[in-house]
């Protein structure tokens, strides 16, 4: 009984802190994805693509990054073999629907490239944070890490080719590309895995969306995927 009461509070805390990044993640994202499109020098590359389609379709930025979500969780659940997730398409709905209301605020104070520079750390630190809560990774995180995973690929390397493919598809659909977009793909995806580094030897923070598998076990090539979906 002792053993029972000692450790249920430790659960507890441990899935509160990790509900608490994601949730905080969510917000540092978003509020610096805003400070992105507001500048004008081009939007992050999940955002070229949601106003790309916000351009042809009468949607909120929320409910594009919501069906883009759709299709990341689809590939995603074909590649691994595994049921689709909703929490993904959550992480995309309410950093998008986040960004809509952020949009709404007068933000005229703040000069264009000031504006990127805070939003890179922002969406960087965000991301970090996102993805080591393991809940509700964000959906192209999802095929990052699955690129990672099966085919060795760096993180910063497999974030940009998502991300790059994102952009090419949201640039012919007429989304904002411009100075802006290339400093989110050079440093923000540059900035992630040392973010995730500075929380885990500084803030004590696990790593619960990208675990570290033990070398001897060889039985199971592909390790558990991210994002609350264990």
């Amino acid at each position: 009984m002792s053993g029972t009461t000692l450790s249920l509070p430790f659960v507890t805390r441990n899935g509160a802190a990790r509900l608490t990044g994601y949730l905080s993640g969510c917000l540092v994202f978003a509020s610096g994805a805003m400070l992105f499109i507001h500048s004008e020098l081009g939007a992050d590359p999940l955002d070229v693509l949601s106003l790309g389609l916000k351009r042809h379709l009468p949607v909120t930025i929320g409910i594009a990054q919501a069906l883009i979500a759709l299709v990341c969780i689809a590939v995603w659940s074909l590649w691994n073999q595994r049921r689709p997730i909703a929490t993904p398409f959550v992480t995309f709905f309410l950093c998008g629907s986040l960004i809509d209301l952020g949009l709404l605020a007068d933000l005229s104070a703040i000069p264009p490239v000031p504006a990127v520079a805070f939003g890179l750390v922002l969406c960087a630190y965000g991301s970090s944070l996102i993805i080591m809560s393991g809940i509700g990774i964000r959906a192209m995180d999802l095929l990052v890490i699955s690129l990672v995973t099966r085919w060795k690929w760096p993180f910063w390397g497999a974030k940009i080719a998502v991300e790059g493919l994102l952009l090419g598809i949201g640039y012919l659909l007429g989304g904002p590309v411009g100075v802006g977009t290339l400093v989110f793909l050079v440093f923000v995806d540059g900035l992630i895995q040392p973010f995730m580094t500075l929380n885990h030897r500084v803030l004590h923070m696990s790593n619960h969306g990208i675990p570290t598998p033990a070398p001897a076990d060889t039985a199971h090539p592909t390790p558990e995927p991210a994002g609350g979906i264990r």
